[in-house]
């Protein structure tokens, strides 16, 4: 095996192990998504009565949740700094887009940790209770502006990365698009975080953003596997 045929392996192989990290946040992503559906979790302008009640009766389905949000950070911050150093090993196009997406990765790691702390909290405090309390509300409501800043953070971290692998070659133009889209409607519904904490349907923007991020996420995997095959 001749020298400069090592540089194409090592590309090959880091494309696909980056590839193989975007499947796997993906498909991490959307068993956590089911189980909370699954589960007809409550909206965050939903009674208190029926926010109490699903947490005492569903304890389990949040704890799935939870769970998969420590396997999710892992993953996305490996897919991140794996797309960095693939942009390192093409010549450095869309560096600059690597490290937002990478800084705005730790950004989104932050507030996924601090939403899924609230969730906790969420139902602990709801155990044995009969009723709603202040408490709970509060808790409920710093859990709903944890997710409002989540998809700011998600909406910078999709944008960048969608930049990052167009200006690299490594995706189809239609990604950028995508990404562009889909990180602008999560950017536009996380600045309403005092609505949104507040129960304001404004949290609905952001929905088909976090769609295109799913989706972006399974292309850009499935390419990357492919081009490494």
């Amino acid at each position: 095996m001749s020298t400069t045929a090592l540089p194409d392996i090592r590309a090959a192989r880091d494309e696909r192990v980056v590839g193989a990290l975007a499947l796997a946040l993906a498909a991490s992503l959307v068993v956590q998504n089911a189980a909370v559906a699954w589960a007809a979790a409550p909206s965050y302008a939903a009674p208190m009565t029926e926010v109490l009640a699903f947490h005492a009766e569903h304890r389990g389905a949040v704890a799935i949740a939870v769970g998969l949000e420590a396997l999710n950070l892992p993953l996305l911050l490996g897919f991140l700094a794996g797309l960095r150093g693939l942009v390192e090993q093409r010549g450095g196009a869309g560096a600059v887009w690597s490290r937002l997406a990478l800084a705005a990765g730790a950004v989104l790691s932050a507030a996924f940790g601090l939403y899924a702390v609230l969730w906790i909290g969420t139902v602990l405090v709801a155990d044995g209770l009969t009723g709603p309390t202040p408490l709970l509300e509060l808790v409920w409501q710093l859990h709903a502006a944890a997710f409002a800043f989540v998809l700011s953070a998600l909406g910078t971290t999709l944008v960048a990365a969608a930049l990052t692998t167009h200006a690299g070659r490594l995706t189809a133009p239609w990604q950028r698009w995508l990404g562009l889209v889909g990180g602008g409607l999560m950017l536009a519904a996380g600045a309403a975080s005092l609505p949104i904490a507040d129960g304001s349907s404004l949290l609905f923007v952001g929905m088909p953003g976090y769609a295109a991020w799913l989706v972006w996420l399974l292309a850009t995997g499935v390419r990357l596997v492919r081009r490494a095959a």
